[in-house]
């Protein structure tokens, strides 16, 4: 009999809404604000709500592939499991999930550092002294800049921490409310734009504007790049799989609930504030200060500068909300592969009372701290390339392959139609990849996350498969 202590597990307390709100605080953060005079600027016009309506399109695909698996496997790390069970948890399939897990160390706290950012630079608007760098220098060949903001931002990322140090029951409450607080954020803009509203400012298109040429289609492809990084996050939920209430329904309710109600609210805050800001005035600006700040303007236009502040705080608390979601969801991924034996045990460490990633929490929370010292404007593009390879395709081929076209028959939710929107889905990933400028760039760079992952992965096979031998 075997009387050695089993670890603690995931305790299983998100309920429905919970779940739904983490979802919407993770798709939006800072994302939709800043970047809405970049999408109007890549697609010349008001026509940029195409861009928004394509995201949304592609999302809800998307959505469905990740509300089927995340049923099938409703475990802790998301496309870490469904890679290993779909591909072979003995053969590739673990290699896959742990490539993925591997790079989820470099492109996570990244993404989790442009929330930081994000953060930093709307609450700058009360510090304008803040953005002023003190230090600069540059490391392999990305900038690194010292400056008020740097530290704005890593307090931030620690305030997430510590506030991600608590049971998944209180975390849900928490994320109910910042969920209610994004929500109504996104309907004051909303409102404010929709009681002033000017419709010959809102469809101003230019001549052409649908003229179906290379420019429209490159102007398509740049905006639905941006798009996706705005919607990216709907698929939160299924990180903490293994902690979700009832995975069978929540699951999808809070994917695809949190796509219809992000893109219905995305699509009626552009259409709203293009009706009261010139979209050639945005599209023109050149002024970094003037594009973050393009809420700030809109606001003080219709009410002045009080309202300007108000919707600064509001929108700085949801970027706030944001790195509160992904650092939950990111710790996930090494854990999983850590009780899997796939990744080092050290990251299968739970906090013995409040049963929360540990280890894995304190690292990519302190990895993230490091990267609030970059600009991550062209970073943050790199990584949505990197993501698309290493997770959305791979995973999108995986719910093809014959072992899950027998599985799915009596596993969880059942997408409609299928496999259409697992096609829609890969031909929408595809079609932003290769819409890139720099797309050969980008898959040098997945190249060499890629090449030192199969690397360390070689290494540590080797060594496991000695010692099972000597044992």
């Amino acid at each position: 009999m075997n009387s050695e202590p089993q670890p603690p597990e995931l305790h299983r307390g998100l309920s429905t809404g919970a779940a739904l709100s983490l979802n919407v605080i993770d798709m939006v953060g800072v994302g939709p604000f800043v970047t809405l005079p970049l999408i109007v600027g890549v697609m010349g016009g008001p026509q940029a709500i195409l861009g928004w309506i394509m995201g949304a399109a592609l999302s809800l695909c998307d959505g469905l592939i990740w509300s089927e698996l995340g049923t099938a496997y409703p475990e802790a790390g998301g496309s870490y499991a469904y890679l290993k069970h779909l591909y072979g948890e003995k053969t590739w399939g673990r290699a896959f999930s742990f490539l993925y897990a591997w790079q989820v160390l470099i492109s996570a706290p990244l993404s989790t550092a442009s929330g930081c950012i994000g953060f930093s630079q709307y609450i700058s608007f009360f510090l304008p002294n803040a953005s002023r760098p003190f230090a600069s220098t540059s490391l392999l060949g990305v900038p690194v800049v010292l400056s008020g903001q740097t530290f704005i931002a890593m307090a931030a990322c620690a305030l997430a921490m510590l506030v991600l140090h608590r049971s998944i029951i209180a975390i849900g409450r928490i994320a109910r409310w910042l969920g209610l607080a994004v929500g109504l954020t996104l309907v004051l803009v909303i409102v404010a734009g929709f009681t002033h509203f000017n419709a010959h400012l809102a469809f101003d298109f230019p001549a052409g504007a649908f003229h179906l040429n290379a420019a429209f289609f490159a102007g398509l492809g740049a905006g639905m790049l941006i798009s996706a990084y705005d919607y990216w996050g709907y698929y939160g939920v299924c990180f903490v799989g293994a902690e979700v209430r009832d995975p069978q329904r929540t699951i999808p309710r809070a994917v695809l609930g949190s796509v219809g109600v992000v893109a219905t609210l995305y699509v009626l805050m552009n259409i709203s504030v293009l009706g009261v800001l010139p979209w050639r005035e945005m599209a023109q600006n050149s002024d970094s200060h003037a594009r973050m700040f393009t809420m700030a303007v809109f606001m003080e236009k219709l009410y002045g500068h009080a309202a300007a502040g108000v919707i600064v705080v509001l929108i700085a608390l949801a970027a706030l909300a944001s790195v509160f979601a992904l650092l939950l969801g990111y710790s996930r991924i090494p854990f999983a592969a850590a009780r899997d034996n796939n990744f080092p045990s050290w990251f299968g460490v739970l906090h013995p009372k409040h049963r929360a990633p540990l280890h894995s929490l304190l690292v990519l929370g302190g990895i993230t701290l490091i990267c609030c010292v970059f600009r991550l404007q062209e970073v943050i593009t790199t990584l949505v390339v990197v993501r698309i390879l290493f997770q959305f395709l791979l995973q999108g081929i995986a719910a093809l392959l014959p072992r899950h076209r027998s599985e799915r028959k009596t596993r969880g939710f059942r997408m409609p139609l299928y496999p259409l929107p697992i096609l829609l889905a890969l031909s929408g990933f595809v079609f932003i990849l290769f819409s890139r400028p720099n797309f050969l760039r980008d898959i040098r760079t997945a190249g060499l996350i890629l090449a030192a992952g199969s690397v360390v992965y070689a290494l540590r096979y080797k060594r496991i498969r000695s010692a099972s031998e000597t044992s």
